[in-house]
């Protein structure tokens, strides 16, 4: 997939960098949410954020979750941050539709 791709996406949910405060820029110099920014913004929608490296696949799982722990998404991605971008361009995709 690729940051890229994953920038792409969160672009494409009319996410817009006005607010500067915890993010990163691609090569491009795109800004994009970090880590942290990521699972604050996954907070204040009620859900708990994950990021693990799954080992067999030497990739990145990250994974959304409810109060009570039930899983609610998932995708992954090359890097941490790869995931965790593509993962909210997921979530902001889902509460658009809701």
């Amino acid at each position: 997939m690729g940051l890229n791709f994953a920038i792409d996406e969160l672009y494409a949910t009319n996410w817009s960098a006005l607010n500067t405060i915890g993010c990163e820029y691609d090569a491009d110099g795109r800004a994009y949410p970090g880590l942290d920014r990521i699972a604050r913004e996954f907070a204040e929608h009620g859900f708990e954020f994950t990021v693990r490296h799954v080992q067999i696949f030497d990739c990145h799982r990250a994974e959304w979750r409810d109060s009570s722990g039930q899983a609610l998404g998932g995708v992954v991605g090359q890097t941490p941050t790869e995931a965790a971008v593509f993962a909210l361009s997921r979530l902001r995709r889902t509460v658009a539709m809701a």
